[in-house]
């Protein structure tokens, strides 16, 4: 058991450090503070109207019609040390207004990465709830060929636009229309550079017990103006290998990439995640998208369909095909309209998304969409509302 704890606390006593370092030099007054120190962030406002399906409304015991308010604010100082290093902190506190707490994904975080508990509950009472949390902490130092990062930082692994399954961290439900940023992961990350556009990716996640960390490794390089990487390693108890690849098709960007992963005691026991994707810019003003995702960890009936595991953040998506088609228009220099199609191939539901975005100023913007779900009693995108969303962001 001592051996099993070393490594959680080891991360412990880093992260301790280097937030007090922040403090510290960011109150100082010193000449050292004032040359090597930046500071930047963004703070965004959701209010959310949804509406639930009836039939599942009446089984959660929630209102069909739901209103919610979501504020983000999110601050990222950087610390710079020495010659190619520096120390990075991710804060964010959260006021979320909700009278209930249907199934919903714009507040879901996943710490499935992260050994250490950095989350903070301030106030949950009167229909508010206020967190805040560390969702970066890191130091970085970089070396003639690579870089070394040890804290909690974004590693982000994967060429696909919508879905990404070689990302083995934190990928995010394409669903989320409130979600801005991965969440961040307890690792040390090691990136070395062989030259010629290669290089190799090497990531430790510790566990609370050494015998489930994770690890793994990805190897990236350059042929004939296509890129490709090879990936790797030990996640969740499983064996996993895989690659992507992303370039060019004639005037086209198309890309794709591809898992195997088996579990660690039975070897024949896997499954298999697909991605290929192509896009364009037809125009300076518009562009467009398809995507298609195999699942081979979903199910086909949708009686086995793994809700529980959809809602804590373990999986994304409960089916084995989807395919998503989006396309983009500049209307004005000023005003974007975007159209997407999310369709579960399978089941036969699926979720619209319409949004207009309008550019206020260089550093805020104001997005109005809707995302309209539909699909049959008990498919995947039934047990998702319809929501209409305004979002409002400014960032400093």
């Amino acid at each position: 058991m001592k051996i099993s704890e070393k490594p959680v606390q080891c991360c412990h006593r880093f992260l301790f450090i280097i937030f007090n370092v922040i403090l510290y030099v960011a109150f100082s007054e010193s000449d050292f503070a004032q040359l090597n120190y930046s500071f930047s962030g963004y703070v965004v406002d959701l209010p959310v109207y949804s509406i639930n399906n009836s039939e599942l409304s009446k089984f959660a015991g929630i209102d069909q019609n739901h209103f919610l308010n979501l504020t983000r604010l999110r601050l990222r100082p950087e610390l710079h040390l020495w010659d190619n290093a520096r120390i990075n902190l991710e804060y964010e506190a959260d006021i979320l207004y909700s009278k209930q707490n249907p199934f919903s994904l714009l507040n879901q975080t996943s710490v499935n990465r992260q050994t250490i508990n950095l989350k903070w509950q301030l106030l949950n009472q009167n229909n508010f709830n206020i967190t805040h949390y560390i969702d970066r902490l890191y130091l970085r130092q970089g070396f003639d060929r690579g870089n070394i990062i040890i804290g909690r930082q974004r590693i982000a692994w994967g060429v696909g636009r919508v879905w990404s399954p070689t990302d083995l961290f934190n990928p995010i439900n394409p669903a989320n229309f409130g979600k801005i940023e991965k969440d961040g992961v307890d690792a040390a990350s090691l990136t070395y550079s062989f030259g010629n556009f290669t290089d190799l990716n090497i990531v430790y996640n510790p566990q609370n017990k050494i015998v489930n960390s994770n690890a793994g490794f990805r190897l990236r390089t350059n042929f004939l103006q296509y890129d490709f990487a090879l990936v790797g390693g030990y996640f969740d108890k499983r064996y996993i290998a895989g690659g992507d690849f992303a370039g060019n098709f004639f005037d086209a960007g198309i890309r794709g990439e591809g898992i195997i992963s088996m579990e660690k005691e039975n070897i024949n026991n896997y499954y298999i995640k697909l991605v290929l994707g192509m896009d364009n810019q037809f125009t300076s003003k518009l562009y467009g998208l398809i995507e298609y995702q195999y699942n081979g960890q979903g199910e086909l009936d949708k009686l086995n369909y793994d809700l529980i595991g959809l809602y804590e953040g373990r999986i994304i998506n409960l089916s084995r095909n989807y395919i998503v088609v989006s396309a983009s228009y500049q209307m004005t220099a000023l005003l974007t309209a975007t159209v997407s199609n999310n369709s579960n191939l399978n089941d036969g539901s699926g979720y619209l998304n319409i949004s207009g975005v309008y550019s206020l100023s260089d550093n805020s913007s104001i997005t109005a969409g809707g995302l309209i779900s539909y699909g049959n009693r008990y498919t995947e995108y039934w047990y998702y509302p319809t929501s209409y969303y305004l979002e409002a962001e400014m960032f400093f």
